[in-house]
């Protein structure tokens, strides 16, 4: 039996469709929602995942405000910029592009956005509150992987997920999101020893370390469930796809699958804090 592809790009058009309609009670009511995007410096990669961010929410009939800085912005003046934006009742949500140049302190900046209008879910106080089932928005691309996995109804309840990478917006909101759907999980990085042992236990497999095709797909089990997060030059991920294919019982595919999912998922929380803002 073939493997069910985890279509992300597919399903965040299903998304953004939805979006849309909430977005037109919105303005129907006079109220636009508005994503402020904060771009430090000119790296392309960067400003082509912002500009990205903007078609979508031009795509919904959202706004955004897209705030470009030079690259010898201080700390300081970022989180002027940052203040700004927190006191600004128009703007609803605040995405400060990952990474900054590195005279910033860019973990100071993000826990400096408000949690209210922290879309993106890269505040400690976000974090925190999520990983204990309060109310907070979740890191924008574990936070799609979730939702990609219920739509396309994998179980996770009791089943045991590997988690490969442990950063702050990927790899440790995913763990605890999958712990809070009550899967098993396994946290494993690029330094873990055994890590090709660790991996064949996964009933769902992420990869989220960033390193190209660092998981092998032979180390992957019959029927295990294939998540990469991971986008290298020459479209590959952080698994070794295509020797997966022909034993897992689902994967998202590299492009296409993990990235859309992302900016929905920005979107959607976006659209969200804007309903909450006005009681809509």
């Amino acid at each position: 039996m073939a493997a069910t592809i985890l279509d992300g790009k597919k399903l965040s058009a299903v998304i953004e469709t939805e979006v849309k309609a909430r977005v037109q009670v919105l303005r129907s009511a006079g109220h636009t929602p508005i994503l402020a995007t904060i771009l430090v410096g000119s790296d392309p990669a960067s400003a082509t995942y912002v500009r990205m961010k903007g078609n979508a929410c031009q795509r919904v009939g959202m706004e955004s405000l897209r705030i470009e800085l030079p690259t010898e912005t201080t700390t300081v003046q970022l989180l002027d910029k940052i203040a700004e934006l927190n006191a600004n009742p128009d703007v609803h949500g605040i995405l400060l592009q990952h990474p900054v140049p590195e005279q910033i302190d860019e973990r100071l900046c993000f826990d400096t956005i408000d949690l209210a209008k922290d879309v993106d879910g890269v505040t400690c106080l976000g974090f925190g509150r999520m990983s204990m089932g309060e109310s907070a928005y979740g890191s924008a691309t574990p936070a799609g992987i979730m939702t990609l996995l219920q739509r396309y109804d994998i179980p996770l309840k009791g089943k045991h997920a590997v988690v490969v990478g442990r950063s702050p917006i990927l790899g440790k909101p995913m763990a605890m999101m999958l712990l809070n759907a009550h899967a098993t999980v396994t946290i494993c990085h690029s330094r873990t020893q055994g890590l090709e042992r660790m991996v064949a236990q996964g009933d769902i497999v992420v990869g989220a370390v960033g390193q190209p095709e660092l998981i092998k797909g032979a180390w992957i089990k019959p029927g295990a469930v294939v998540v990469d997060a991971g986008y290298h030059p020459g479209g590959i991920g952080d698994i070794e796809l295509a020797a997966a294919v022909d034993h897992c019982s689902a994967y998202t595919p590299v492009p296409g699958g993990v990235g859309p999912m992302t900016i929905a998922t920005l979107i959607e929380q976006c659209v969200t804090a804007a309903e909450r803002y006005y009681s809509v």
